[in-house]
């Protein structure tokens, strides 16, 4: 078990409200190709919101959900619960509209704001009686306008901080609503506790900087950064989605000085030519954020020589934030996600819940000894259980500890596949096929295997259209000069578009079940590769 220090000393009260008070011209959201909107332009829609809520009766502890993209609406929606307590459910625009109706009814929203072009196929769904979209209004929706219109742009009375209730990605399973409880304080004094410590060892500093938002915004790490940014003061840029090369544009044009981004990001913007990355100016960054998946230690080895030591990662998830590393630790380090954070206790426990030693791996816990976690699944007071252990909780993960304190990740308990009663990590296999220059994206699964129980298969979507049995042989060698024999992959099997989440996550569970009625063709020596109904031949 490894229990960090103390909390960062507290120095100022700040946040969005009190900075837009004193900075109402500068920009606080700068929309790719629409408008800029300044702190104050911002402040008073969100107060008037926040007024509107409160007029259709809305109270503290009710929900607030809302499937917009990325757009001014979700922060003034973010910001205007953040001071009324109530919950803000940010849901994925682009979800089904059975998928949307369900969290809907499982969050217990009194409210549903929406795009233009979702509220006709949601219309017939069992929704809350207070329904609003954007633009125009829509049959049995009301324009979300008229919620700000003629309310007073003071800020409302009685102001006690809010909280989210975010939904899981569901890459193990049903998509769990996470809702977590924010003391009754005032919005500022929560933003001083909770968010301005864990952003300053970054160089973060208030009133200065620009920060890049380049992922859909309902995702709890790229709204969450934006926010946490936003009560620094800085600029956000907001693009619609990822495109690396509009992304070094962005950097450029806007001078940005920090963002968040997720490995598949990394390999991405890597795949550029010398000739296009040499085009844009990049010397304004001063730190880039990433975490969401595991990062190969090579990917992130070529974005430190790249753009420097400026490259910071954290670990955690929607259950809590569990440790941060920095570029000078990871050099040090190559492969570790850093120390627990301040006031973290971090443990490593086997299947049957006795701690282990440094260097062994287990399922890890974290949280602090001294109260329970915040935090509890909407809905499933069973499934809360499940992961607690005292006042420590898991998200699943599969690592160990030094003896010094640094986490090193393996992979995800529920992925780990066991062959021949050996632990193979889907994640590590993974890394490193992404690393061939045919290779596009990659999973790691295991099929049934009458000799071993369990063995490997190998997804893989290519970057040319190489035939595949081309490929398959390329990656037998490849994986013989590196991997040992038990986690070379046995199978390989092709797709064109892989299921990850936005964050960057696999989807396991879905390529599981793509594969899982596929014949194999040939012993699993054989080059033979297979692939389901309409995917890639």
């Amino acid at each position: 078990m490894v229990t960090s220090g103390g909390a960062v000393p507290i120095h100022d009260r700040s946040g969005f409200y009190q900075f837009a008070r004193h900075h109402r011209d500068r920009a606080a959201l700068i929309v790719s190709g629409g408008p800029t909107v300044s702190f104050g332009e911002l402040a008073d829609r969100v107060n008037a919101l926040s007024h509107g809520l409160r007029d259709l009766g809305l109270v503290v502890g009710d929900v607030v959900a809302a499937a917009v993209g990325n757009n001014p609406e979700y922060f003034e929606l973010t910001l205007a619960t953040a001071q009324v307590g109530m919950y803000f459910v940010p849901i994925d625009r682009h979800s089904t509209s059975a998928e949307i109706a369900e969290i809907v009814r499982d969050s217990g929203a009194a409210i549903l704001v929406v795009e233009p072009d979702r509220a006709a196929d949601l219309a017939e769904g069992p929704l809350p009686a207070h329904r609003y979209v954007k633009g125009v209004a829509a049959e049995g929706w009301s324009p979300y306008e008229s919620l700000l219109a003629g309310k007073p742009i003071e800020a409302p009375p009685d102001r006690v901080s809010g909280s989210f209730i975010s939904y899981t990605s569901g890459t193990t399973g049903k998509p769990k609503g996470v809702k977590w409880h924010t003391p009754p304080r005032c919005p500022e004094e929560v933003v001083t506790r909770h968010v301005m410590p864990l952003f300053r060892d970054y160089g973060t500093k208030v009133g200065h900087g620009v920060h890049l938002a380049c992922m859909p915004l309902h995702h709890p790490a790229t709204g969450g950064f934006a926010i946490c940014f936003l009560h620094f003061g800085h600029t956000i840029v907001i693009e619609e989605s990822f495109d690396a090369e509009r992304f070094l544009r962005a950097v450029e044009r806007y001078e940005v000085t920090n963002t968040h981004l997720v490995p598949t990001q990394f390999h991405r913007l890597l795949r550029l030519s010398d000739e296009t990355c040499a085009r844009y100016d990049l010397s304004s960054l001063e730190f880039v954020i990433h975490g969401g998946a595991p990062c190969p230690p090579l990917i992130k080895q070529m974005m430190l020589n790249w753009l420097g030591p400026i490259v910071w990662e954290y670990f955690g998830s929607l259950e809590g934030w569990v440790s941060r590393v920095s570029p000078q630790e990871w050099i040090d380090r190559p492969g570790t996600v850093g120390k627990p954070l301040p006031g973290t206790t971090v443990t490593v426990v086997d299947d049957d819940g006795n701690e282990l030693p440094a260097g062994e791996p287990g399922t890890i816990y974290f949280g602090t000894d001294r109260r329970p976690p915040y935090f509890d699944y909407q809905n499933a007071a069973d499934r809360t259980a499940a992961i607690r252990r005292g006042n420590l909780v898991t998200a699943g993960d599969y690592g160990y500890l030094t003896d010094d304190g640094y986490i090193f990740l393996l992979d995800r308990r529920a992925d780990v596949i066991i062959s021949g009663g050996v632990p193979i990590y889907p994640a590590e296999i993974e890394q490193y096929l992404m690393l061939h220059p045919a290779v596009s994206d990659a999973a790691v699964v295991d099929v049934p295997d009458g000799e071993h129980g369990r063995s490997v298969l190998a997804v893989i979507q290519t970057a040319a259209s190489a035939p595949n049995w081309t490929v398959v042989r390329e990656l037998r060698g490849y994986c013989e000069d590196v991997l040992a024999a038990g986690k070379r992959p046995h199978r390989y099997g092709f797709l064109r578009d892989f299921p990850r989440t936005e964050s960057g996550k696999l989807q396991r569970r879905k390529i599981r079940e793509m594969f899982a009625d596929v014949h194999f063709i040939g012993a699993p020596t054989d080059s033979g590769s297979a692939h389901p109904k309409g995917l890639q031949a």
